[in-house]
């Protein structure tokens, strides 16, 4: 698709795919429920969605950030009712007995079941897969040469990727660094006997990508003049198609994460491979700009996950706490951040930035001085050196940045007022108009008075997650935990659902008076 022109001063909804749901879907949100979400959108003027990475997770995974791919689009996010190929076989009824009983209580279940879902669906994808090669492949039918098209035009990443997947299952789904040498090392005649030896394997990788894709463009076109937003993580993991086909661009003595602030007295080790940034930069930024050029195919903008990591990475030697920067020149730092932004620029898509934390100043100065916005978190906007460290106003934020009143890592609204003293809440109280009553609870009042706060901040772009919306207190992740109740949270209500439930409708009516009222349709 074409790079449309900016948005403007606009709002938009955050809400993980994971978390949408439909009577179509199958335990988890899937691309086919992106479609129906555009109704409700449009009809609270909310003009962009934006989502969290969908990258291809390996089995037991469930974190986003924590991807197999940077460029591949996670199979269990495939609507089974769009693929031609399930619906002719069938559809769910062929599938083994097991996994017809495990997508009825992965869809009846309160939290997404990525293991029952994930065994589902890939044995749909398979039984699919079957029946293309059959019918379609072997003939090499008009189908099958749209498919061979779609593997030539994509095959800049698609080849990695579907090797990759065929050989980790080939070896027990274990990563690249625990296979023989030759194919861990990616030996030349080793990689070509295991294409020899693995092309079906290897098509139906491309092929599920093929579905993918298809249908992922399908629902662009659904939605319209909604504009559809993704996340670009800072870095994927060391198992992965991408590390095991640039080994040369890594370091793996290292770990990335973040240093020591107020919030961790040891600062976060992310077990993740550190950039060797001078190799980067000898060859061009290549897989930089193909990681772009990948988001820009599939999005109208994205966020780029921990900016402050493409000015200079913290990483620690395997092993040990403490860790350094790189580079560590300052001048160095500006001059690397800088060049990788306007690459991201230069792909056309709208491009924004993750900011929060301990930033040094001159990286939000060369975001004005690029004109990318950087995030502005309602309550973490504060004149942090007059007493008490009141809010800032919303309107006096600058229209190049993106207002949001809570991430996908912290508490929303509601759980934060849970946690707020008596004093802060009448502070915050007065800020909004409302009286100052001790003990106050989280109610409708408070809602949408903060949202009212946010709709006249002065940032071009707003961005609620959707259970600030309603007030809801779920949480989608909880940093530094590990446990079912991250990146499994499910809407209380499908997707169609919010075009015909009372307090959805209330809801999106709300959203569109604020939207007039604060420019912003």
């Amino acid at each position: 698709m074409r790079p449309q022109p900016p948005l403007g001063r606009s709002a938009g909804l955050v809400v993980p795919l994971f978390s949408l749901h439909s009577s179509r879907s199958a335990g988890i949100g899937d691309i086919g429920d992106l479609a129906p979400l555009g109704p409700w959108m449009r009809r609270a003027g909310l003009r962009a969605l934006q989502l969290l990475p969908v990258g291809t997770l390996p089995v037991g995974e469930t974190s986003p950030y924590s991807a197999l791919s940077a460029m591949a689009i996670d199979p269990v996010y495939v609507s089974l009712s769009d693929v031609p190929d399930f619906v002719a076989l069938g559809g769910e009824v062929r599938l083994p007995l097991a996994d017809q009983i495990a997508l009825r209580g992965a869809r009846a279940a309160s939290i997404v079941q990525y293991a029952a879902v994930r065994q589902a669906k890939q044995s749909a994808l398979r039984l699919a897969f079957s029946l293309f090669w059959d019918v379609d492949w072997l003939r090499t039918t008009a189908r099958a040469g749209a498919f061979a098209a779609y593997v030539a035009w994509e095959e800049w990443w698609l080849d990695d990727y579907a090797v990759y997947c065929a050989l980790r299952e080939r070896h027990g789904d274990r990563p690249w660094t625990e296979w023989p040498a030759p194919l861990g090392n990616r030996n030349p005649v080793a990689l070509e006997e295991a294409r020899r030896e693995l092309e079906q394997e290897i098509l139906f990788h491309q092929y599920v990508q093929w579905v993918a894709d298809t249908q992922w463009e399908a629902a662009r076109e659904q939605l319209g003049e909604t504009r559809l937003f993704g996340d670009f993580p800072f870095m994927v993991s060391t198992d992965s198609a991408d590390v095991w086909a640039n080994q040369h661009t890594f370091r793996f003595d290292r770990t990335a994460g973040t240093p020591p602030d107020a919030f961790s007295t040891s600062g976060q080790d992310w077990g993740l491979p550190v950039y060797r940034w001078d190799v980067m930069a000898e060859q061009g930024d290549r897989w930089l700009r193909q990681r772009a050029r990948r988001m820009a195919r599939l999005y109208d903008g994205y966020r780029v996950d921990h900016l402050v990591g493409f000015f200079r990475t913290y990483s620690r030697r395997v092993g040990e706490t403490l860790g350094v920067f790189d580079p560590d020149d300052e001048a160095e730092q500006r001059s690397q951040g800088e060049r990788i932004l306007q690459l991201f620029i230069a792909t056309g898509a709208q491009v924004t930035a993750e900011d929060l934390g301990l930033i040094p100043d001159f990286v939000r100065a060369s975001l004005v001085r690029l004109h990318v916005p950087g995030y502005k978190v309602l309550r973490w906007e504060r004149d942090w050196h007059r007493p008490g460290q009141p809010l800032n106003a919303p309107a006096t934020f600058p229209a190049v940045s993106v207002a949001t009143t809570s991430t996908h890592d912290i508490e929303p609204l509601a759980s934060w007022w849970e946690t707020l003293d008596d004093r802060e809440r009448a502070l915050l109280l007065g800020s909004i108009g409302l009286p100052r009553l001790p003990g106050a609870g989280f109610g409708p009042a408070i809602r949408d008075g903060l949202l009212d706060q946010a709709y006249g901040a002065g940032s071009d772009l707003l961005l609620l997650p959707i259970q600030d919306v309603f007030g809801w207190s779920d949480r989608v992740n909880t940093p530094a935990t590990v446990g079912e109740h991250n990146w499994t949270w499910k809407l209380p209500m499908s997707v169609e659902t919010l075009s015909t439930d009372a307090e959805a409708l209330e809801r999106a009516d709300a959203l569109h008076a604020l939207a007039t009222g604060t420019r912003r349709l």
